[in-house]
């Protein structure tokens, strides 16, 4: 990888996107970005009525989404220095196709397009999947209060809607390496061994590429 590393992590609420950036920006001394969440004023209220909140709750996270990413680009990308981030923008779309009605949904397209029409792609992602069951033992474990209200149907229908999106970024992205990681399989948190299989998978694509003769 010749540029400079731009990582960012994805997958469902209460996979654990927060915990391995941590991690992995630790490990590699990367600036680790952090989406802003329970600073949400709405996602409480979200939680209690989907429908009535989304509009809001939707922006609040593209607004300061944006901004951050905007900040990163200046203050860290454009001198060189690796980023690793626990979101891609581009999941604000999973979320406001789910959760908006179509005419407020119109409008929030036009807006994010606007917003990240040069924002910066991550170089790399990493995808963070699980069955429901294990998404809700981790939501649990964290006990993060406003989380507490979640149906498990919206979780089961937020994870698929992820598996949705990476398979189109995939299409979209050919050149942008996904790493997968089943969460049902790895406990990046509870085993060093399985933390060291992600960071040998990272480590391989970070490794600048042969250039293919002609």
């Amino acid at each position: 990888m010749e540029q400079v590393p731009f990582i960012a992590i994805e997958g469902p609420i209460g996979i654990g996107k927060t915990s391995l950036a941590k991690k992995l920006a630790t490990h590699f001394q990367y600036h680790l970005l952090k989406e802003i969440v329970e600073e949400n004023p709405f996602l409480g209220k979200f939680y209690e009525s989907i429908e009535a909140w989304s509009f809001q709750t939707e922006m609040f996270f593209l607004c300061n989404r944006f901004k951050q990413l905007e900040d990163i680009e200046v203050d860290y990308l454009n001198n060189q220095k690796p980023v690793i981030a626990d979101y891609h923008i581009s999941k604000n779309m999973i979320f406001a196709k789910r959760t908006l009605p179509a005419d407020k949904l119109e409008k929030y397209k036009q807006i994010y397009q606007i917003l990240t029409a040069d924002m910066p792609v991550p170089n790399m992602m990493i995808y963070l999947h699980a069955s429901l069951d294990t998404i809700l033992k981790r939501i649990q474990l964290r006990g993060r209060e406003i989380e507490q209200n979640i149906q498990p149907a919206y979780l089961k229908q937020l994870a698929a809607d992820y598996e949705d999106y990476m398979n189109e970024f995939e299409r979209l992205h050919p050149n942008i390496p996904v790493i997968r990681i089943n969460g049902d399989e790895l406990d990046f948190v509870q085993h060093q061994d399985d933390l060291k299989q992600i960071i040998t998978q990272v480590e391989d694509y970070l490794k600048p590429r042969a250039a293919v003769p002609k």
